[in-house]
């Protein structure tokens, strides 16, 4: 099953502004040297809205042949339409993926025999994956309810796992496993491992944070599954910061602190995202100085970060 930590990986782009397929596959090398339990490709932390359709399954592609079998992928297939999501999960498959994450639009709206009736549609028109259903908060997602979410598993047996990041998620988690029908292995909790303790606690199966510090998440969710809560909340305390401040400046934040790690060597995104002056530079660096002990994977030079 999936359990355990799967990020989601970021696009790289070159100072041309094309995709860097070199540098995912740094990523990809960074991400399994950490231990990750898989990785998640595209995603909303991998700029997928401005990717155009021959990049996004091309990297995908890219990413599958450079895992090589060695953990899961789950490829995002979310889409306007359930026919582009459809194609999305083909290409899936074609590159050798089954697990597809998938958010309904918001246009199909919030009642849930709407929204089951587009998740049929993939299902039948697919029948070969699996379905990890996607909750995002709004504006992004459509904040399905909890009791929506179990209307639409229980009637479609290819949604195996369902991705809740609702704010907050973690009674949402409660309520689905407590109702879960047989067919849904298990809830993943998202909103950037923010929440990751909450979310366990609560008995989700992983979570699928950005990837620039997967090491310490790897480390937390051993320590956790190994009974050492006491270790796991120091790791979550000690990373809080960063996380609080990767939720203003996402993408950007990601491969500034995979730039600093020598994973990247361009931080270029995309996305309309807010922009990071000196002080919040700095400032991340502060905090990454702090927690460098704990990053264990790749290069974790701080000496010269600010106090």
């Amino acid at each position: 099953m999936l359990q355990g930590i799967f990020p989601v990986l970021p696009t790289p782009f070159s100072t041309t502004g094309g995709v860097d397929p070199d540098a995912i596959d740094r990523i990809v090398d960074f991400a399994l040297a950490a231990g990750v339990d898989g990785v998640v490709f595209p995603g909303f932390a991998s700029e997928v809205d401005d990717l155009r359709a021959d990049e996004r399954a091309s990297l995908l592609r890219r990413v599958v042949e450079r895992v090589a079998g060695r953990v899961p992928v789950v490829a995002g297939a979310s889409a306007p339409s359930a026919e582009e999501a459809i194609a999305h999960a083909r290409e899936a498959l074609a590159a050798g993926v089954r697990f597809t994450m998938i958010q309904a639009p918001k246009s199909v709206g919030v009642d849930a025999a709407a929204v089951a009736a587009f998740y049929r549609a993939i299902a039948a028109a697919v029948p070969e994956i699996e379905i990890v259903l996607q909750n995002a908060p709004a504006p992004r997602g459509s904040d399905l309810k909890p009791d929506v979410i179990l209307a639409i598993v229980k009637d479609n047996p290819a949604v195996t796992y369902v991705k809740e990041e609702t704010l907050p998620a973690g009674p949402a988690i409660t309520a689905i496993l407590k109702e879960r029908p047989a067919h849904l292995k298990g809830v993943i909790g998202g909103g950037g491992a923010r929440y990751i303790i909450d979310e366990y606690r609560r008995g989700a199966c992983g979570a699928m944070p950005a990837v620039e510090i997967a090491d310490v998440h790897v480390a937390f969710d051993r320590a956790f599954r190994s009974g050492d809560i006491a270790k796991a909340r120091d790791l979550y305390m000690r990373t809080l910061p960063l996380l609080v401040i990767q939720a203003n400046f996402r993408m950007a934040f990601t491969k500034y602190v995979l730039t600093r790690r020598g994973i990247l060597s361009s931080r270029i995104a995309r996305a309309k995202l807010p922009p990071m002056d000196d002080m919040d530079l700095s400032e991340i660096d502060a905090w990454l100085k702090l927690a460098s002990p704990l990053l264990t994977t790749g290069a974790a030079a701080f000496a010269g970060a600010a106090e």
